[in-house]
C-alpha cells in the first residue's frame, strides 16, 4: 500500500515540486499525493478519504490557517496520521506552537525536498510502528475475547446444577467448585449417574495451563465420563482412558485423575486414584485422614499401563474432599505453600458442615491463606457426603 501524502498549501508550485521531485516513489507506487489549497479544502478531503498517512500543511493560509487544521487533525484521534507543518524562516513562535500542538515535524521556506524527503521517512517509520502496534493491539483483544468465551463454554460443560442428583437427596448431598487461574484452566470435576444405586465421581488436573491444557481437559472429561458410564471399574476406566489419551496427547501432556464410584446403597466406594492428590475422608465424628497415597501413574503418558483401585465404606455423615493441587499448593507474598497439613487442620475445624459449607470454608481459609498474592494454579473442589 503507498504511503499516502495530503499536501495543503496555497501556493500552486509547491504541488509541481512534489510531484517531480517524488517521481521515482510515486511510480514505484510508493507514495500517492494528494494537494488542497487551504485548511477548509483539506479538512474536507480528510473526513472523506480516512486513510491519508501523512499531512504536509503550510501553516500561513486563508480560510483556516495550518495551526487551526492541526487542531482538527488532533480531534480526529488518529495517532498513525502524522503532521508535518511548514512555515517561514524565522517563524518560530508558530513553528513552536505546532510542535507544542502535537505536530509531528517541521520545514522552513523555502523548502529543502532532501530534508524534507528524509522527515517524510521518518514519519513513515512512526507510522509503520503504530500500525502495527494497533493490529497487535486488535488481535490481542480478539483473543481475550474468544478466551473469555472459551472460559465460559469451559464452566458450562462442568455441572452446575446443585443438588445434581434430587432422587438422591435425603441420603447424597453433593458439591463442587472449579476457580482457572487464567481464563480458562486444565482442571476439572465431574460426576454422572452410572445405574439405579451408582455415581461416577470425576476430580482431574490437567499438565499445563492456558489454551492447550482447557483443550486437552474437555477430551480428558469426554473419555473418562464416556467409558464410566459403562458401568465398569474404576481402575478399568482408567486403563481404557489412558490408551485412548496416549494416542491423543501433544507436548508429552497428561492428566492426574481420581475416579470414584458410589453406591448410593450402601455407602461403598470403589474407587482408582492415577497419580493425583489423596482426597480426605471426614468421618462424622470429625477425625480426618487422608486416603493411601496413589501407586497409579497419571493417564495420557505411558501406553500399556495396569490400574489397580480401592475401596473404603462410607458411614452416615462421612464425606469425601477431593481436590488439585492448586489448594495445597496456593502460594502467599512470602511464597510459603498453603500445604496439605494446613488443609487437613481446616477440615477438622469443618466438623458436621454440608458439602457446599466446606468447600466455601476451604476456599476461604486458602484465600485468607494467600493475602492477595496472584492465583498460580487453577482451584478445584469436589465433595460428597452420605447423610
Amino acid at each position: 500500500m503507498p504511503t499516502k501524502i495530503l499536501s495543503v498549501d496555497d501556493e500552486m508550485d509547491l504541488e509541481l515540486l512534489l510531484t517531480q521531485y517524488f517521481r521515482r516513489k510515486i511510480r514505484k507506487g510508493e507514495y500517492e499525493f494528494h494537494f488542497a489549497h487551504n485548511g477548509v479544502e483539506a479538512l474536507t478531503m480528510m473526513l472523506q478519504h480516512k486513510d491519508f498517512d501523512i499531512i504536509l500543511s503550510d501553516i500561513n493560509m486563508p480560510e483556516m490557517d495550518g495551526l487551526t487544521l492541526l487542531t482538527k487533525i488532533n480531534e480526529m484521534q488518529n495517532p498513525a496520521m502524522k503532521c508535518i507543518m511548514v512555515s517561514a524562516y524565522g517563524d518560530m513562535g508558530n513553528i513552536r506552537q505546532a510542535m507544542n500542538n502535537g505536530a509531528f515535524d517541521f520545514a522552513t521556506k523555502p523548502i529543502d525536498l532532501d530534508d524534507l524527503s528524509v522527515t517524510i521517512e521518518k514519519a513513515i517509520e512512526q507510522i509503520n510502528y503504530i500500525k502495527e502496534s494497533q493490529k497487535e493491539h486488535s488481535q490481542l483483544e480478539s483473543l481475550k475475547t474468544d478466551l473469555a468465551v472459551a472460559g465460559e463454554i469451559q464452566q458450562a460443560i462442568l455441572p452446575r446444577v446443585f443438588p445434581p442428583f434430587p432422587e438422591f437427596e435425603a441420603i447424597l448431598d453433593v458439591a463442587a467448585s472449579m476457580t482457572p487461574a487464567k481464563d480458562v484452566g486444565g482442571d476439572f470435576y465431574d460426576f454422572f449417574r452410572i445405574d439405579e444405586d451408582r455415581i461416577g465421581f470425576v476430580m482431574a488436573d490437567v499438565s499445563g495451563k492456558g489454551v492447550p491444557a482447557a483443550i486437552f481437559m474437555a477430551v480428558s472429561r469426554t473419555l473418562i465420563r464416556a467409558i464410566g458410564m459403562q458401568g465398569i471399574a474404576p481402575n478399568e476406566v482408567m486403563t481404557r482412558a489412558n490408551e485412548l489419551l496416549c494416542k491423543e496427547s501433544v507436548n508429552c501432556m497428561f492428566v492426574t485423575v481420581f475416579y470414584a464410584i458410589y453406591n448410593t446403597k450402601t455407602g461403598e466406594v470403589n474407587y482408582c486414584n492415577a497419580g493425583h492428590n489423596s482426597p480426605y475422608l471426614l468421618h462424622a465424628s470429625g477425625q480426618v485422614e487422608a486416603l493411601p497415597m496413589s501407586t497409579n501413574c497419571m493417564i495420557g503418558a505411558i501406553e500399556g499401563l495396569d490400574f489397580s483401585a480401592n475401596t473404603l465404606q462410607l458411614q452416615q455423615g462421612d464425606m469425601l474432599v477431593m481436590y488439585t493441587d492448586g489448594v495445597n499448593e496456593a502460594v502467599n507474598n512470602a511464597l510459603e505453600e498453603y500445604s496439605e497439613p494446613r488443609l487437613k487442620q481446616t477440615l477438622e475445624a469443618l466438623k458436621g458442615l454440608n458439602c457446599q459449607e466446606t468447600i466455601s470454608n476451604i476456599l476461604a481459609s486458602v484465600k485468607a491463606f494467600t493475602d492477595g498474592a496472584p492465583q498460580s494454579d487453577d482451584i478445584t473442589l469436589l465433595s460428597f457426603k452420605r447423610k
